[in-house]
């Protein structure tokens, strides 16, 4: 992309939770055993907005989830859209849900997602190769 939007304030992910474990407090770890594994920016388009049944997808993670899968499994990608290695796995897409719980998405942003034709920035954390939140910003 030729040039980049300004993107919302970083916002540090404070509920670092691995999401493997037997019990909540057990999985609390502090945010220094997690890092930022990669980050991609994603152009949220009409594409993104359905699953593979023509469903209207209708929460943020199953937005970005489905812009992941079009982008690494099916080969739709819009204008905008970077690759990354940490959700070209299936089973890492699997955890989308998950991750987003544990991260931080802004109320507005989540509305940008939903209504699609938003500019994200995602940024993934963890430990090694495993990803244990997000944090989604959108463009302004």
């Amino acid at each position: 992309m030729k040039s980049r939007r300004l993107f919302s304030t970083l916002v540090l992910c404070l509920a670092m939770q691995p999401i493997y474990g037997v019990s909540a407090q057990s999985m609390m770890r502090s945010t220094h055993d997690n890092h930022l594994i990669e980050s991609y920016v994603a152009y949220i388009s009409n594409n993104d907005l359905f699953n593979s049944s023509g469903d209207r997808l209708t929460q943020p993670w199953q937005i970005i989830r489905q812009d992941r899968a079009n982008f690494h499994r099916f080969g739709l990608r819009d204008p905008g859209d970077e690759s990354d290695s940490f959700f070209a796995s299936a089973k890492n897409r699997a955890i989308m849900e998950q991750m987003l719980a544990n991260g931080r998405i802004s109320p507005q942003a989540a509305l940008d997602v939903i209504r699609g034709g938003a500019l994200v920035l995602v940024q993934i954390f963890g430990s090694g190769s495993i990803g244990r939140c997000v944090v989604v910003t959108t463009a302004h």
